[in-house]
Order: C-alpha cells, then sequence, then structure tokens
C-alpha cells in the first residue's frame, strides 16, 4: 500500500476545462467478441469505469505531484456502487466486485508514456489472456490493479501541469493528457525481443521489452530508454490466428508535436522496472482488457 503512505505528495485538485496543450491522447473499445463469457459482465464493467472515471476525470498534477489510482479511486465496493465484472484469480476467469478496472489503468499507463509524466509503479498483468486478434498495442503495454496492493502511480518531474481527462463513452474508454506548456519531445514505444518459449509440458510464456524512443525537436537528438521487460503465461494456444504476433508500431497512442516547444521542457520519464502482479498479495488481479 504504497500510496497510503505518500497520501501526501497526491493530487486532489480537479478543473472543469483541459489546458490548452494537448499532450497525448489513447481510446480503447469497452466491448469485445470473448466466447463462452457473459456479456453481462462486460456491461458491468462499463459501470465501474463510469465510477472510477468520476474520481479522475479533470484531475490535475502540478510539479511534483503524483497519481495514485487506488488513492483517487478507493476501494471498489457494492455499497459504493462497484458491481461485478471478469476478474482474474490465478488464471481463472471468474466475477468479482469492481473487475474490469484494468482498462483503465492499462489506457493510463499506455498514453503516459507518451508524455513527459514518470510512471513509478506499475504491475504488469502474469497472464496473457487472449490472442492477438485486433490488438493495436504492442504486448505488456498495460498496468494491472487490485485493491489495494497493486496500484498504478505517475508522478509529474516537470515544472508544467498536467490535466487528466477520461470519458466512458457508449463504445469507447477515451484519455487524454493536457498540458500548460508544450512538450519539445516526441515519444514512440518500440517492441523488442519478442518471443514465446515452451517452458514445460502445456506450459507457454510470452516475454517482450518495451523500449522508448525519444526525439527532441530543439537539438534533433533521438535517444532510446529501457522501460520494462514483460514476462506472462499464456491462456490459449500459442499457434492460434493472431498469436504471438508483434505489434511494434503502437500507432494507436496520437501524441501531438506543437511547433511552438519551449527549450527546457523535456521531463524524460524512466519507469521503474516492471514487477509481477503474482508476487504481491495473491489476490485477484485485474487482467481482462487487450487493446
Amino acid at each position: 500500500m504504497q500510496w497510503w503512505s505518500v497520501r501526501s505528495e497526491l493530487s486532489r485538485t480537479r478543473v472543469s476545462d483541459p489546458f490548452p496543450h494537448v499532450i497525448a491522447t489513447h481510446r480503447t473499445p469497452l466491448f469485445r467478441p470473448l466466447l463462452r463469457l457473459d456479456e453481462r459482465l462486460q456491461r458491468n464493467k462499463v459501470v465501474n469505469l463510469r465510477l472510477a472515471a468520476e474520481r479522475l476525470d479533470g484531475l490535475v498534477l502540478g510539479p511534483g505531484q503524483r497519481l495514485s489510482f487506488w488513492g483517487l479511486v478507493g476501494k471498489p465496493t457494492r455499497r459504493r456502487g462497484f458491481v461485478d465484472g471478469l476478474v482474474l484469480n490465478g488464471g481463472r476467469l471468474e466475477a468479482g466486485v469492481g473487475g474490469g478496472l484494468c482498462q483503465m489503468t492499462n489506457l493510463l499507463f499506455w498514453m503516459t508514456l507518451h508524455t513527459p509524466l514518470e510512471v513509478v509503479e506499475r504491475w504488469r498483468h502474469g497472464y496473457d489472456v487472449f490472442p492477438d486478434a485486433g490488438r493495436t498495442v504492442p504486448f505488456g503495454s498495460g498496468a494491472t490493479c487490485a485493491w489495494p496492493v497493486l496500484d498504478l502511480q505517475i508522478v509529474n518531474p516537470t515544472s508544467a501541469s498536467f490535466r487528466l481527462s477520461l470519458d466512458v463513452g457508449e463504445t469507447h474508454l477515451a484519455g487524454e493528457w493536457t498540458a500548460t506548456r508544450p512538450s519539445q519531445v516526441h515519444y514512440a514505444i518500440e517492441e523488442r525481443a519478442h518471443r514465446i518459449t515452451h517452458d514445460g509440458p502445456g506450459t507457454f510464456v510470452r516475454r517482450n521489452e518495451l523500449w522508448r524512443l525519444e526525439s527532441d525537436e530543439a537539438s534533433a537528438v533521438t535517444t532510446e530508454r529501457f522501460l520494462v521487460a514483460n514476462e506472462a503465461l499464456l491462456m490459449y494456444e500459442p499457434f492460434l490466428p493472431g498469436a504471438g504476433e508483434s505489434c511494434a508500431a503502437a500507432g494507436s497512442v496520437e501524441q501531438v508535436r506543437r511547433p511552438d516547444a519551449i527549450d527546457g521542457f523535456s521531463g524524460a520519464a524512466e519507469p521503474e522496472p516492471a514487477q509481477d502482479e503474482r508476487g504481491a498479495s495473491g489476490g485477484r488481479t485485474d487482467g481482462l482488457t487487450q487493446d
């Protein structure tokens, strides 16, 4: 429960209007055709996402401030209106209160990688649940969550302020980071060392690395930064159509480049190494969203 120990750093300021400079945007579909799974749980997921968005939409991260997903959303309980959605428990799909919230932490993590903000706590998914058909970002681009220990935390190391926008529409979850100043750095995520290994009878493990290319518009210099190494047990046959395909292009995030960039606003983020969700509390994790 790191978020509790750093609660004095957490931002709780919210404003209604976006800041003038769009830094990154992303959106993901709310519904997917999932065989043998109760469609009601996907509809319930939307209820849970809307409750979480009410706590996060409009949040302002000033210089040095921190966003904690659980610190702001709080415990998902029936009393607070959360309902049963899909959760992953030890590799098994089942219903659980608040299920589906990892779609929001997935979106926040991926979108934030395209900004100067710094991800300081992220837990990777320990299971790769579905094949890649329709996936638009690389494997391992998400962040799981489980109350109260598997959190997503983001810090603003820059001198600008950022505002988070989240909208749960009829068909998509959409997010946007805007800032008081434009970024002079353009970020692109690249997948490397992607492989699937047969680690034992019926056991296939998928691995990759995510790297970030940071292109400074002022100096025309591009630097590479290692972000995370991912490892997950496959829950499907690895040679199904769409399984195991690399998705290095990662073009679904739009980072808006502005010609009036201000020198000195780079604030390059370098997230901490990924942590395996199975090594924490052993509780249920929310690992069921594929971009």
